[in-house]
C-alpha cells in the first residue's frame, strides 16, 4: 500500500488486504475518521483498514468477511467505542485479534491525555438550567438567626402562558410556590405564590410554561427575623425568561447575558437587602456561583424542554395529558442528567489531539524502531489540529449568537456545541437507529419556528433515514445544509477537511 494514498488523499479506495509477508504495522480501525488520525501518524510504517466503510453508518454497520480476515492479521486494533459502533462490530474485533495484539478503545482513555468528555444526556430535555430558590448572608446585623424565615413571593407576571413553579414531593404531589394561572393576592400578602425560607436555605423546583414566548416574573422577598416581628423588606425585583424562543434578541434587553446550563438561583441576600441570580452557567456547583444582574440577564428555557403533559390528575395543573409545555426540571427528582460519557469525542478538535497522542503512544509500544517516526509526524499532525481548532472556533464565532444554532439528523454534536459555542437546538431523534415519533416530529418543528432556525443540517452517511428532518425544513421554508459526523464520503475524505467543511457549512447556511 502506498503511503501517499493516505497521507495526501486521506482515504484510499481500493480495499485493504491484510497479510503474513508485510513488513508495515498492521492497523485495523473501527472507523474512517480513526483511521485518518492513524494515518497521519503511522506514515509509511503503517497500512491501516477501517471497518465501517465511508458513506455507512457505525451504528448499524455489520461486518463482512473481508474484515473479520483483516481483523485477524492486525497488530494493532483502535475502535472509539463508548457504544458509538455497532455491538457486531465490537464482537468482531474482539473474537477475532488475535493474543497480546492492543485493542484499544480510544474514547474511553483519551482523558489520560486531557481529552475532555460530557455526559450523554438520556432525556435531552433535563440538559437545561437548573434554576431554585436560594437565601444568602447570614443578616445578623438585621438580628437574624437560624429560626428566622424569608418569604420569597411572586406578586406578577408577564407573558404569553401561564407560569407554575413547584416541587414534585416524595409521593409524586405537586407543592405550589409560583401559580400564574390563579392570579396574584396582595390582600393576603401573596400566600399562595410564597415560599417560605430558612436562613441559608436552598432549594430547586421545577418551572413550567404553558406556551413559547417572553415571560417576566416579579418577584420580592421579605425577612421576618422571629414569628412575631414586622416582616422587613429584601428589595423586589423582575426577572426575565426566554421560553422557546431566542433569548438574544427577543427579549429587548441589549446584548443580555444568557444562562443556558448550569446551576441557577433566584437569591435572596439577607446582608445587602437584594434579590439577584446567583448562578453557575459552566456547572460545578456552588463554589463557582456568581452574581448576575436581573435587569441585563436572560433565563433561558430552549425548545429542547418541550414535554407533554403526562396522564394522571396530579398533573392537571399543567393542563390536558398530551399537551405540550416547556419545563425546566427539578434539579433533585427523577432521572439525573449526568450518565454515560457521549461518545463523539473527535467533534471536539482537542479531542482528537488527545486521541492522536495516545495513537502515538501505541504505536510506539508495539514497533519501538518506529518511534522517532511515530513522534515526528505525530509533532507535525497535532501542530495542523492546533491550526483547525482556531479556524473552527473563529468560524464558529462569526456567526451571531441569535442565528448561532444547530438543528440535525441525531444527537452526535454535543461536544462540538460545547468546544465551539454553538447549542444544539434540536434533533430528529437522540439515535440515528431509533425512527422518529410524531411527538419527535412535532418538537422538532416548534424549535425551528420558534428559534427561527435559519437552516438544518443533514449528515450524508444518514441521508436516506433522514425524510422527517428534510419535510419538517421544507414546510417551514429552511434550507438543508451538509454536516458530517461519524463518517466520510467521496467528497470529504480526512479529518481535517471535515471539520473545516462542517465550520464553513455552518457559517454559510447560519448567516
Amino acid at each position: 500500500m502506498a503511503a501517499g494514498c493516505a497521507l495526501v488523499l486521506g482515504a484510499c479506495t481500493a480495499p485493504v488486504a491484510f497479510n503474513r509477508s508485510t513488513d508495515q504495522l498492521q492497523v485495523v480501525t473501527t472507523t474512517g475518521i480513526l483511521a485518518d488520525l492513524t494515518r497521519n501518524v503511522g506514515g509509511d510504517r503503517v497500512v491501516v483498514d477501517s471497518i465501517v466503510p465511508d458513506n455507512a453508518d457505525s451504528h448499524v454497520y455489520e461486518p463482512s468477511l473481508r474484515d473479520v480476515r483483516n481483523i485477524v492479521y492486525a497488530d494493532v486494533a483502535f475502535s472509539n467505542y463508548l457504544l458509538l459502533e455497532a455491538q457486531n462490530v465490537i464482537k468482531a474485533l474482539d473474537a477475532n485479534l488475535r493474543d497480546g495484539v492492543p485493542n484499544i478503545a480510544l474514547a474511553e482513555r483519551a482523558s489520560k491525555y486531557a481529552a475532555e468528555i460530557i455526559p450523554l444526556v438520556e432525556d435531552v430535555s433535563l440538559d437545561t438550567i437548573w434554576l431554585g430558590l436560594r437565601v444568602r448572608g447570614t443578616g445578623a446585623q438585621r438580628g437574624a438567626d437560624r429560626a428566622s424565615d424569608v418569604l420569597v413571593s411572586a406578586t406578577d407576571v408577564s407573558g404569553p402562558g401561564d407560569l407554575v413553579a413547584y416541587l414534585t414531593e416524595s409521593f409524586g404531589d405537586p407543592a405550589f410556590y409560583v401559580n400564574s394561572a390563579d392570579g396574584f393576592d396582595p390582600s393576603d400578602g401573596y400566600r399562595d405564590d410564597t415560599a417560605t425560607l430558612p436562613p441559608a436555605a436552598h432549594t430547586h423546583m421545577s418551572w413550567a410554561f404553558t406556551a413559547p414566548g417572553v415571560y417576566r416574573l416579579t418577584m420580592s422577598a421579605k425577612l421576618r427575623v422571629a414569628h412575631d416581628a414586622r416582616p422587613v423588606d429584601l428589595g423586589t425585583q423582575t426577572f426575565t425568561f426566554a421560553v422557546g424562543v431566542d433569548p438574544h434578541s427577543a427579549t429587548g434587553i441589549p446584548a443580555p447575558t444568557v444562562l443556558a446550563a448550569g446551576h441557577a438561583d433566584i437569591s435572596a441576600d439577607l446582608d445587602t437587602g437584594r434579590l439577584y441570580l446567583y448562578a453557575d452557567p459552566h456547572g460545578g456547583g456552588d463554589v463557582n456561583q456568581e452574581v448576575y444582574d436581573p435587569a441585563s440577564t436572560v433565563i433561558e428555557v430552549p425548545a429542547k424542554a418541550l414535554k407533554e403533559v403526562p396522564a394522571g390528575r396530579g398533573y392537571r395543573f399543567l393542563g390536558r395529558p398530551g399537551q405540550q409545555v416547556y419545563q425546566l426540571p427539578q434539579a433533585v427528582l427523577g432521572r439525573h442528567v449526568h450518565g454515560e460519557i457521549d461518545p463523539h469525542l473527535w467533534q471536539d478538535v482537542g479531542n482528537a489531539q488527545a486521541y492522536v497522542e495516545l495513537i502515538r503512544d501505541t504505536l510506539t509500544a508495539v514497533d519501538p524502531a518506529g518511534a522517532s517516526t511515530y513522534r515526528r509526524n505525530a509533532e507535525r499532525y497535532l501542530g495542523e489540529l492546533s491550526a483547525l481548532d482556531a479556524y473552527v472556533a473563529e468560524t464558529i464565532a462569526s456567526i451571531p449568537p441569535p442565528q448561532r444554532y444547530l438543528v440535525t439528523t441525531h444527537d452526535a454534536f454535543g461536544y462540538l456545541a460545547h468546544a465551539y459555542q454553538i447549542p444544539v437546538a434540536g434533533f430528529v431523534t437522540p439515535n440515528p437507529a431509533v425512527e422518529p415519533s410524531i411527538a419527535d416530529r412535532r418538537k422538532l418543528t416548534e424549535t425551528v419556528r420558534n428559534l427561527r432556525v435559519r437552516a438544518v443540517f443533514l449528515e450524508p452517511n444518514l441521508a436516506a433515514r433522514s425524510s422527517t428532518l428534510a419535510q419538517v425544513a421544507e414546510e417551514q421554508q429552511r434550507r438543508v445544509c451538509p454536516i458530517y459526523g461519524d463518517a466520510f464520503d467521496d467528497t470529504v475524505t480526512t479529518y481535517v477537511q471535515m471539520m473545516r467543511v462542517n465550520a464553513d457549512s455552518l457559517k454559510r447556511c447560519l448567516t
